[in-house]
């Protein structure tokens, strides 16, 4: 069976010159020509598409590459430091360089914690600064003192997007801290009553002077820890200590 697609001519309209006929053609000739458009646009996409999926895995796997190699390096200096501390004659040398191989040690373990995250939705982040809290605890036994640095407060979970900056953020807040107490490091979360959170450091050495302002300051630690309370969207607060004694760093956050 086969059908006829011809369109009937008018009898007043010769082929060559019927405008129906020519209105069709030149319509038909828009669509092939936006068909060949969108064709070459869909084949442009895909090509960019895998080649941005190309770009992501690359980047993943140069990150993985840098941070084996960075926890590499830890390791490396770590065990030249404590074979230098037992080839050491001196005691009070052996003693210092036993003390920086423990530091950088933890150094690593810390750095271990803080990308754990990097494939993780959300994690319970009270347990989380306890891991880290633990680890930077090596370093104030390794200073020979008698403070402590404890974690209280409300358990609760939190996206990673938001849980690696806060990590980064303690961690600074903990190293300063651990410089200058005399006694007592406190790490505290709280929820406030509008369902806000809030991540605290607080410490009983010698406090701030008055005016203090994080963005005034040259030191990179700080600098660091207001461009990532920017990038979460909360707001780092400076007050008293517990007693009116040492100085607290909060860090509010939904």
């Amino acid at each position: 069976m086969s059908f006829d697609l011809t369109f009937p001519q008018p009898l007043d309209c010769p082929l060559a010159t019927c405008p129906s006929i020519s209105m069709y053609e030149r319509e038909l000739a828009r669509h092939k020509a936006t068909e060949a458009r969108l064709r070459s646009f869909a084949i442009r996409e895909k090509r960019l598409l895998r080649e941005k999926d190309e770009l992501i895995l690359q980047k993943d796997m140069l990150t993985k590459e840098s941070e084996h190699r960075l926890l590499n390096g830890l390791q490396l200096i770590t065990s030249l430091l404590t074979l230098q501390s037992r080839a050491a004659r001196n005691v009070e040398v052996s003693a210092e360089l036993k003390i920086a191989a423990n530091r950088v040690a933890t150094l690593g373990r810390v750095h271990q914690h803080l990308h754990a995250l990097d494939h993780v939705e959300s994690v319970a982040f009270k347990q989380y600064l306890e891991k880290l809290c633990h680890d930077l605890a090596d370093i104030i036994s390794s200073k020979g003192s008698e403070r402590i640095l404890v974690v209280e407060g409300n358990d609760f979970k939190i996206s990673s997007v938001k849980a690696i900056p806060l990590g980064f953020i303690a961690s600074e807040l903990l190293t300063n801290s651990i410089k200058y107490a005399k006694g007592r490091i406190t790490v505290r979360l709280e929820t406030t009553s509008n369902q806000h959170h809030v991540l605290s450091v607080s410490d009983d050495g010698p406090g701030l002077p008055d005016g203090f302002d994080p963005a005034d300051t040259q030191g990179l630690g700080m600098k660091l820890v207001s461009a990532l309370v920017k990038q979460i969207g909360g707001e780092l607060h400076i007050s008293k200590g517990d007693n009116g004694q040492g100085s607290r760093f909060s860090v509010l956050f939904s």
